[in-house]
């Protein structure tokens, strides 16, 4: 069975939790153990507010797109926004690397994704935006959707 959501949501923080709570009551249909729950809304709260810092510099009037699909294999997640882009991607992608240092950001956001997810795809362009394509395989995931 393949199952998939998509959401459209303001580029305002308090969002954020909508994202998290959102993706994770929709993959609980293939019961996530709590750990895999815990991963993965750590992944879309990541995710998210890098689209909202760093993507559009906390503009409000902007939105953030995401979509979820459940497969046979796992799930499949994609976090998009249109804002500003990552001049350098593996640059970014390096532990503890910061576009925001007066901010007092980790920089820590990718490697964490990373950690938590089986792949990771980062497309950007300058003033075009940020896609992060993510999939993971959850331990039930076979027997349930087939």
């Amino acid at each position: 069975m393949r199952n998939e959501m998509s959401l459209e949501f303001s580029s305002i923080s308090e969002n954020e939790a909508f994202a998290r709570v959102t993706v994770g009551s929709f993959i609980t249909q293939i019961d996530p153990t709590m750990d895999e729950l815990t991963e993965i809304k750590t992944v879309v709260s990541e995710a998210v507010t890098n689209s909202i810092i760093h993507g559009y510099n906390n503009d409000p009037n902007q939105k953030i797109f995401i979509s979820c699909t459940i497969t046979e294999d796992g799930i499949e997640l994609s976090i998009k926004d249109d804002g500003i882009g990552i001049g350098d991607v593996e640059e970014a992608r390096q532990p503890l690397y910061t576009s925001k240092p007066d901010m007092e950001r980790s920089g820590m956001g990718f490697t964490i994704i990373e950690n938590f997810m089986d792949t990771v795809e980062v497309i950007s362009l300058p003033n075009e935006g940020t896609t992060v394509h993510m999939t993971k395989q959850l331990a039930k995931t076979k027997s349930v959707c087939k």
